[in-house]
């Protein structure tokens, strides 16, 4: 027999919000015979809503949860929702850095559904006036603490990434991951305080880049005295993603997880999952998930119904870019001036239009911003014509302005302690490092150059005046 624990999203205060899918799913995997072992269910219960609870005591919790059961082989599976994904990868992380501190359990294949690696534009929201006035009004706290990790650009979750695209492949060890999302918001669900959870490019919650394991980490360096900064990319080891199409975050209808009956697209997509037993039937179900995602964006217009002719949304593949600006002594750079560029003269004025969708700065770190941009406007598309006649277009075809870079304008390059102006190089091309539904970290470092009128000695015994001191020459 199969443990197989279900792990829930922020907010959530009942196990209803599982729905019938853990029936569902126990159900066909006996049907399915030889091919899965019967399952034995665990439905969590755990709490966000406190805003004392963080990520490392829901972590520690879990861990406790673990060990309350009977588990003859020590291994179990896990299939989580939203937030479910960040604090099993979180668990995952404290087994590995702590051995001695947490369950010597084995976790096989973890599926999860909607889950916000990178976090979600949404968190801010519940972050403000208004969320903690629907708390109040639900009896709980909005869970500010979780609410902090969740915010894009977190300190928590940027290090919880780059700590899986520079680790180990976790499938060269046994543990399985794959992360599954709805490719579109229900429609029904649109807030009107709120847009992002109608936004195209996101499950009306989290965004498919920001549910994708598949993620880069780009380091654009300023060595010493130069004014150009190399680009060094480091890519996650490959993991599985699968977009799940006209399924959304949450619902009745659509939802991944709560529609009633459950989903057949995640039933199937989840049973292919858990049948993985090797490495290579891992890497077969990444290669086979590409494939239809592949084929997903190729057919990637949507009809939505309104009153007098439906409204057309091109859901093209979208890239989120998390960038933090500090120097080379991890000094956060809040002031200094970051602009994307385009084409051979590395311009601004070139960058073609529509290709921003949002940005949004981190509250605690407002040197970490968050941009949400349409790859296939950047990269270049053909026309896309109208499935209902291929004879019209919906879209002439996008020309691409490559090569992309990156141009930092420092508010002092004179003072005592300063920086100089930077770009990237010209055969460096920021598109490189953004993957179609994918996250990228861009860590962009300059060099902190200290003039010498920081420190002088003198031998003149006169007393003189040094309030404005004349800054001279960096220091070597």
């Amino acid at each position: 027999m199969s443990t197989l624990v279900f792990v829930h999203g922020w907010s959530v205060t009942n196990t209803s919000t599982y729905g019938s899918l853990p029936e569902a799913l126990r159900d066909r995997a006996a049907q399915a015979g030889s091919t899965l072992r019967v399952l034995d269910i665990h439905l969590s219960e755990y709490v966000t809503f406190d805003d004392a609870v963080g990520m490392d005591d829901i972590v520690r919790a879990f861990d406790h949860a673990l060990r309350g059961l009977a588990l003859p082989d020590a291994r179990f599976d896990c299939i989580t929702h939203s937030t479910g994904g960040p604090v099993v990868m979180a668990w995952l992380r404290a087994q590995r850095e702590h051995p001695t501190l947490y369950a010597p359990i084995h976790l096989e294949r973890v599926v999860m559904l909607a889950p916000a690696h990178f976090g979600s534009a949404l968190a801010t929201l519940g972050k403000s006036v208004v969320g903690r006035l629907k708390a109040w009004f639900d009896g709980v706290e909005p869970g500010q603490r979780i609410l902090n990790w969740l915010e894009l650009g977190s300190p928590e979750s940027i290090a919880q990434n780059l700590d899986a695209i520079h680790g180990k492949d976790t499938a060269l060890s046994g543990t399985y991951l794959f992360s599954l999302i709805g490719d579109r918001p229900d429609r029904r669900l649109y807030d009107v305080v709120n847009s992002y959870t109608g936004e195209d490019g996101s499950d009306g919650v989290v965004r498919l880049a920001a549910a994708n394991l598949n993620a880069t980490h780009c380091v654009l360096a300023q060595p010493g005295a130069s004014a150009t900064l190399s680009m060094t990319l480091t890519r996650a080891p490959r993991t599985a993603f699968k977009l799940l199409a006209g399924l959304s975050h949450s619902g009745s209808t659509q939802g991944i997880m709560g529609s009633e009956p459950p989903s057949p697209l995640t039933i199937d997509a989840v049973l292919r999952c858990l049948a993985v037993n090797s490495a290579a039937a891992y890497t077969a179900l990444c290669q086979a998930f590409a494939s239809e995602n592949a084929q997903r964006d190729a057919n990637r217009v949507e009809f939505e119904p309104a009153l007098f002719s439906p409204r057309v949304h091109i859901h093209d593949p979208r890239s989120l870019m998390i960038f933090r600006l500090v120097d080379d002594r991890g000094e956060p750079l809040v002031t200094a001036q970051f602009q994307l560029t385009a084409g051979p003269d590395a311009s601004t004025d070139h960058l073609p239009q529509g290709f921003m969708l949002d940005r949004q700065a981190n509250s605690r770190s407002p040197a970490t911003v968050a941009m949400f941009l349409n790859r296939a406007v950047l990269a270049g598309e053909a026309a896309i014509l109208d499935p209902r006649d291929p004879h019209k277009t919906l879209r002439d075809p996008l020309q691409p302005h490559r090569p992309y870079g990156v141009r930092i304008e420092p508010i002092d390059v004179t003072g005592l302690i300063r920086h100089v102006v930077a770009n990237t190089a010209h055969a460096d091309d920021l598109l490189d490092a953004l993957g179609p539904h994918e996250t990228t970290i861009v860590d962009v470092v300059l060099s902190r150059r200290v003039a010498e009128g920081v420190f002088r000695l003198t031998q003149n015994l006169v007393a003189e005046d040094f309030h404005k001191p004349v800054p001279g020459a960096d220091l070597a």
